[in-house]
């Protein structure tokens, strides 16, 4: 499991970029959020990631 910093997300489209320990962006979709309630993420916040082909 890779960790990153949210670099942005915009929460109205339902997607935004990590950016990952080793500096490169990483796209990122509501749908892969594990969250309960509204699937969101905040700018600078520090996530736990896997990268899948999609």
């Amino acid at each position: 499991m890779a960790q990153g910093t949210v670099k942005w997300f915009n929460a109205e489209k339902g997607f935004g970029f990590i950016t990952g320990a080793d500096g490169k962006d990483v796209f990122v979709h509501f749908s892969a959020i594990q969250t309960d309630g509204f699937k969101t993420l905040e700018e600078g916040q520090a996530v736990n990631y896997d990268v899948e082909d999609g």
